[in-house]
């Protein structure tokens, strides 16, 4: 019996040591715990992770909480926060590549994309592009949607003049494109934009998909909603965690990290497709709003002006370049497979 009662104490105070030793890691959200698929993306991220793991502890915080989006990177880089959940082109303005890993004007689709990042050079060139700038992160690709709406106008577009001289909100590399054509572009968190719409700080906006914005209740003061969304055929999305914390949760910490991450990519995919064809028809049919097709002409001039920011970017910047090459490279080798198997999308 004494023997017996050691043993449960001594099991006891085990138990009560592997506890302690749980890491807590407190991560911001570059969008709101409110925000369909963007913002729960990060919310079931913490919720698996923590259903899983007995070595590690997520805390979720909406943007602003802990730090506003634009300084997550600093912040996790620096140590003051542990993590963030975000996507990488809101580090445009930092590094020239961010929004490679993020969202490439009339580049990659979802699978496309995926395929790049997890079994080509995509992850490897990721963290190299924060190495080589002297952030003290470990990033991890954590998550896709598919495409996004090209944007909410006032007025019918008709041509590039209808574009000159607007402000809108505009994400990532295309964000360039859009310069190029007269707009004056500005990069907004989702919760800004409503208000500078309304009180006319800007004409125009981009955010993302339709059930996305109907949220954000664009709807109310734009009725001309653009498809396709050329600037975002897909959207990655991206786990920060500081150095230091990395290395320290030890390898079974980080392995659940990684697959709850894979998780993510599935399902943030699977709830875009399957949802977002219903707030198109709530547009329509109750929100009085006009779903508007680019015409092929425009889609041109997007596309071109897009070649002409791109081979600037690349002769400017050396790694720009070296990752814009591998990608195109990857992209060439995937058209033979994509274009044998794939039924033609009018079928």
């Amino acid at each position: 019996m004494k023997t017996k009662l050691i043993a449960a104490i001594a099991g006891i105070a085990l138990t009560g040591g592997a506890a302690s030793a749980q890491t807590n890691i407190e991560m911001t959200a570059a969008f709101g715990a409110n925000l369909p698929i963007l913002g729960t993306a990060g919310v079931e991220f913490v919720d698996r992770i923590n259903a899983i793991s007995s070595e590690v502890e997520f805390e979720h915080f909406d943007p602003g909480k802990l730090v506003p989006t634009f300084e997550a990177l600093d912040a996790v880089s620096n140590g003051s926060v542990d993590a963030a959940f975000a996507a990488s082109g809101y580090w445009q303005g930092k590094m020239n590549a961010a929004s490679l890993f993020s969202a490439v004007p009339f580049g990659p689709e979802a699978g496309e994309f995926m395929g790049w990042i997890l079994y080509d050079d995509g992850a490897k060139y990721w963290q190299q592009m924060y190495d080589d700038n002297g952030y003290d992160v470990h990033a991890l690709p954590c998550g896709v949607i598919a495409p996004e709406t090209s944007g909410w106008f006032k007025e019918e577009i008709n041509g590039t003049a209808d574009l000159e001289g607007l402000n809108m909100r505009f994400f990532g590399l295309g964000a360039k494109v859009m310069e190029k054509l007269g707009v004056s572009t500005s990069l907004l968190a989702g919760g800004d934009i409503f208000p500078a719409l309304e009180r006319g700080a800007i004409d125009a906006t981009e955010f993302s998909m339709p059930r996305i914005d109907a949220r954000l209740g664009f709807h109310k003061l734009v009725k001309y909603n653009y498809f396709p969304g050329w600037h975002q055929p897909a959207t990655l999305f991206e786990l920060l965690i500081n150095n230091d914390v990395w290395e320290e949760i030890g390898e079974t910490a980080q392995a659940q990290i990684e697959t709850t991450c894979l998780a993510t990519f599935t399902t943030t995919m699977a709830e875009g497709e399957a949802t977002n064809y219903a707030a198109m028809v709530d547009n329509v049919e109750n929100n009085g709003v006009h779903i508007m097709q680019w015409s092929p002409e425009m889609l041109d001039v997007f596309e071109s002006t897009w070649n002409e920011v791109v081979a600037e970017l690349a002769a400017d910047d050396p790694f720009f370049q070296e990752v814009w090459a591998d990608l195109q490279e990857y992209r060439a080798g995937y058209k033979v497979w994509s274009q044998a198997i794939y039924l033609p999308r009018d079928r």
